[in-house]
């Protein structure tokens, strides 16, 4: 056990393992999981969904609704200096700016009216907010305050100053634009539980999701990603089931740093065999060998895929298609401590 425990330490050091579950595994982790789950991944994401084109156009005729995403900024402001290579990003114009949570460290009031007020000098006419596990404060259970008043972190009953941006927390809102078009947008920043005293969390196996989401809901903003989806391995299962509920035009997200981008949802078989070969355990390479319901799922993926590519472009044509959307918008660079991640902009 120790040989094998200082040749996995050896791996790690050269780069050819990762040494923690937030970090993307490398193609020697996949191997020696799943390489059929590897494989499967990498068609689905860089051959299917591309040649699918633009999952979604905004409406003919009327203005898109410009929405900028944000999470993980941890109290860095991007500045946009040249010069500032600790936060170098400019956050774009937009008609609605969403951060997805952990805009602090600690989580103390300070910290979060300060991330809060850098929020309300941006441009944006909309402006929208929910909690991360690292925004203490936010979490009202006797347990999160009264862990952080005994480290003397915060007294008192303080409360921030919401003026100008609407904080979600298990809440939905409507907006208005112009030519009467209007985005239903709900909020909660819960995520599965990720370690000791860190706020909004729950256990994994008992998830609060279930039909939890108002139907209408068009924008989708939680702070944990759904299982299977720009989240490492690290989203929550019983999310995911609600947003095939529901089906949002944008789910946006952060938490899971390495996770940063965007992918296109259909909600369809293809997906569906996608996730369900994502969702079986990787017991190694040989395991992969034996034909099961895996090799059916991994078929299915190209199959589904196949064909939902040639009914697009063969039937139906350019600008036809009627997807949605994921984001992971964190600005944070993995564990860097930098902002090195762009913002995600989404025309709606």
């Amino acid at each position: 056990m120790k040989v094998l425990s200082h040749l996995n330490n050896l791996l790690i050091t050269l780069h050819l393992r990762r040494s923690e579950i937030w970090e993307p595994r490398t193609p020697l982790d996949w191997l020696l999981s799943s390489p059929l789950q590897y494989l499967a991944s990498l068609v689905y994401r860089h051959v299917l969904l591309p040649a699918r084109g633009t999952p979604f156009y905004p409406p003919r005729g009327k203005r898109p609704i410009r929405v900028v995403c944000i999470s993980d900024t941890h109290n860095l402001i991007p500045s946009g200096e040249k010069n500032d290579h600790s936060n170098n990003n400019k956050i774009p114009e937009g008609d609605v700016l969403i951060h997805c949570g952990d805009l602090t460290v600690d989580g103390t009031v300070a910290e979060i009216e300060r991330q809060v007020g850098w929020l309300k000098r941006l441009p944006h006419r909309y402006k929208i907010v929910v909690g991360g596990n690292h925004d203490s404060w936010l979490d009202e259970s006797d347990e999160i305050r009264g862990r952080m008043k005994e480290k003397g972190i915060e007294s008192g009953e303080r409360e921030v100053d919401w003026s100008g941006v609407e904080y979600l927390c298990d809440r939905t809102i409507e907006l208005e634009f112009e030519g009467g078009r209007r985005l239903n947008v709900y909020g909660w920043g819960a995520v599965p539980w990720c370690g000791e005293g860190f706020a909004l969390q729950y256990p994994r196996g008992k998830h609060p999701w279930k039909r939890r989401v108002p139907d209408e809901t068009d924008v989708l903003v939680t702070h944990t990603p759904p299982r299977h989806h720009l989240d490492l391995g690290l989203g929550c299962a019983g999310l995911l089931h609600e947003v095939w509920r529901v089906k949002p035009k944008l789910h946006v997200f952060g938490h899971v740093h390495y996770g940063h981008g965007k992918e296109a949802v259909y909600y369809d078989e293809c997906q569906q065999a996608y996730e369900a070969l994502m969702s079986r355990p990787g017991n190694g390479p040989l395991y992969d060998l034996i034909p099961s319901g895996r090799w059916v799922d991994a078929l299915n993926i190209v199959r589904y895929g196949l064909g939902s590519i040639l009914w697009k472009w063969l039937m139906l044509g350019p600008g036809t298609n009627n997807g949605a959307l994921m984001a992971n918008a964190s600005l944070m660079y993995g564990n860097s401590g930098n902002l090195f991640n762009p913002a995600t902009v989404v025309d709606l």
